[in-house]
């Protein structure tokens, strides 16, 4: 099973003499894995709900910002417009049906 980890894991893994293997992915294929990775945390914040899982998908998230050439500062203007545009999610309205 691969799975991508945070930088320092390998040398995390190396001093702890366990046994491992490692390859650096790159470009398209890195994308895909942090998406995949993504998803992870989000399953894994859905079932134990612990803060660490929501700064796992920040850093996620953060990343794949950047890649699209988007940093912190630049996310958090989407998001506020977004939020003044649409309104965010504080409310907890439920939409039951569409199009009566």
């Amino acid at each position: 099973m691969e799975k991508l980890v945070r930088d320092k894991v390998p040398n995390i893994l190396q001093k702890s003499d366990k046994k491992f293997k490692i390859r650096v992915v790159k470009g398209g294929e890195y994308i895909q894995k942090l998406k995949e990775k993504l998803k992870q945390e989000v399953e894994d914040f859905i079932a134990d709900e612990a803060i660490e899982e929501l700064a796992d998908i920040m850093e996620i998230v953060l990343l794949l910002s950047k890649s699209k050439g988007v940093d912190i500062k630049n996310l958090e203007e989407f998001r506020k417009l977004k939020a003044a545009e649409r309104g965010s999610y504080k409310e907890g309205f439920v939409l039951v049906d569409e199009g009566m």
